[in-house]
């Protein structure tokens, strides 16, 4: 990252961003677990040519501040509801990534009036029965022992192999990941392996998308029972950062919701 972003304090945490753009409906992007808002570019890029986006560094993340406390799903959701009512940000399209998923889908829970539209990029675990809901819940104990630091990168290694098509793009992503502290990348992966994502996805009253990978996190039919107002997609050919691997992909089936589930003429 380069240049001093623009911060807003809360409770004594700074927390960043990056602005760009005009017009409405504006994007609020989240990035997900040990990652920061630069991970977004491509889509931020191409919303700012007609919206008003605002990219988050989660508290923890990025250049916001990194205190030693306990991270939850819920208080990133709040952090990030709160930002937007400082920015005077109305009715967003809230777009996360990975652990920014599951954020977006609780601030839009617990916010019903305040986002427009839900766009996941192949999230978390949300559902109870995901393998990865399972895994989660290890890796929590396990980046609190002995083998942190093995396992740590091995779960980094693991989310950034469909990268490696472009090796430098994978290196970035790969030390922003390595660099944030252990003690938020272990609070985190214990927020998510506790964090009812069903009961979240179950209370939703706005649209939602969720876009997943090759090999996705959540079961796109499971997804679907779960409320009526939830969309399912799938990128081709790219794993677990799709809108990096494949933004293309991304942005037009973003768009096509918007088109036919938000804002159909």
């Amino acid at each position: 990252m380069s240049g001093r972003l623009p911060t807003r304090q809360r409770d004594g945490v700074a927390l960043a961003y990056e602005e760009s753009g005009r017009g409405a409906p504006p994007f609020v992007f989240v990035h997900g677990w040990t990652c920061n808002h630069t991970h977004f570019a491509p889509l931020t890029e191409h919303f700012a040519a007609r919206h008003r986006v605002v990219a988050v560094d989660l508290r923890g993340h990025g250049s916001s501040d990194k205190p030693e406390q306990t991270y939850t799903v819920q208080g990133f959701a709040d952090d990030v509801a709160w930002l937007c009512r400082e920015l005077h940000i109305e009715r967003p399209v809230l777009v996360g990534h990975s652990m920014g998923g599951t954020v977006v889908l609780d601030l839009a829970a617990r916010y019903p009036d305040l986002p427009r539209a839900v766009v996941m990029l192949d999230a978390a675990p949300i559902l109870a029965s995901s393998d990865a809901a399972a895994i989660a819940a290890e890796l929590g104990a396990t980046l609190a022992g002995p083998d942190a630091a093995v396992a740590r990168a091995a779960v980094i290694e693991h989310t950034v192999a469909g990268l490696a098509r472009d090796p430098q793009l994978q290196e970035r992503v790969r030390r922003d990941m390595a660099a944030e502290p252990d003690h938020v990348a272990r609070s985190c992966v214990e927020a998510t392996g506790t964090w009812d994502g069903e009961a979240a996805a179950r209370a939703c009253r706005v649209p939602v998308l969720h876009i997943g990978a090759d090999e996705p996190f959540n079961d796109p039919t499971e997804l679907r029972a779960l409320n009526p107002v939830i969309r399912t997609g799938q990128t081709v050919g790219a794993g677990h950062f799709n809108h990096l691997e494949v933004p293309d992909q991304v942005v037009a089936m973003i768009e096509r919701f918007l088109a036919v589930a938000v804002d159909p003429s």
